[in-house]
């Protein structure tokens, strides 16, 4: 064999070990699993939280409420409910995410002031209106009918309660021409300003308020559930 030859084989090898620790990752980003997914648990609670912070800033909450974190990942947007208001419970589809949540929020759950457990946004195993707030951070994109799901969402809402949904990848955003492949890569929704928009009045919310921070491509899109007796769209 010639060198040429050698040389292109270790290329190709390369490239496929390339692709496929993409695809790796990007299945962990999706789903982690139960241990090394809660490495890029921790990964993801340090790079989401300016942006939580941000978001946070622009809805109001009481210090007694109650609120839903769905797809809580790593568990730092609980620990930072927790800090603002009475009680949090966090849901993810991920054994990686929930193990790795319950860790970060060991003291807190022990307290009884946080609540995780395993299910899916399609599927709430909560009641009829017993949330006064109900967050989404970096993590609708990957929800299986986005519009379904946001429904079931504003089923647990208590009326008027918001539903918080936060990106920091949406079409048309400053670093879409960066982001915007990688998450196509992932199978990712593609939502922009306007999509988010039509996408909560059509699951039934109102009261819709779109923010963003276009420097940093960063946007919060929050709605209500409608009062008591007002209906929703079927």
């Amino acid at each position: 064999m010639s060198a040429l030859d050698r040389s292109s084989i270790f290329l190709a090898l390369r490239l496929a070990a390339v692709v496929a620790a993409a695809v790796y990752a990007g299945r962990q980003v999706r789903k982690p699993t139960r241990f090394v997914g809660r490495l890029f648990a921790r990964m993801m609670n340090n790079s989401h939280c300016a942006l939580t912070d941000w978001a946070f800033s622009r809805v109001d909450m009481s210090n007694e409420a109650i609120a839903l974190d769905v797809g809580c990942g790593g568990g730092r947007t609980i620990e930072k409910l927790a800090q603002r208001i009475a009680k949090v419970h966090g849901i993810d589809y991920s054994a990686g995410s929930v193990a790795a949540s319950r860790v970060h929020n060991k003291s807190l759950i022990a307290r009884g002031r946080v609540v995780v457990q395993q299910a899916s946004v399609s599927h709430l195993p909560f009641a009829d209106n017993c949330f006064d707030l109900v967050t989404a951070v970096e993590t609708q994109y990957y929800w299986p009918d986005v519009v379904s799901d946001m429904r079931e969402i504003l089923r647990v809402l208590k009326p008027g309660g918001p539903l918080m949904v936060v990106a920091e990848s949406y079409k048309g955003a400053s670093n879409d021409w960066l982001l915007g492949p990688i998450m196509q890569l992932l199978g990712s929704h593609r939502l922009s300003v306007d999509d988010h928009r039509a996408l909560f009045q059509q699951a039934g919310y109102i009261a819709v308020e779109i923010f963003e921070e276009r420097r940093r491509g960063w946007l919060c899109a929050a709605g209500r559930k409608p009062p008591q007796g007002a209906g929703a769209p079927p």
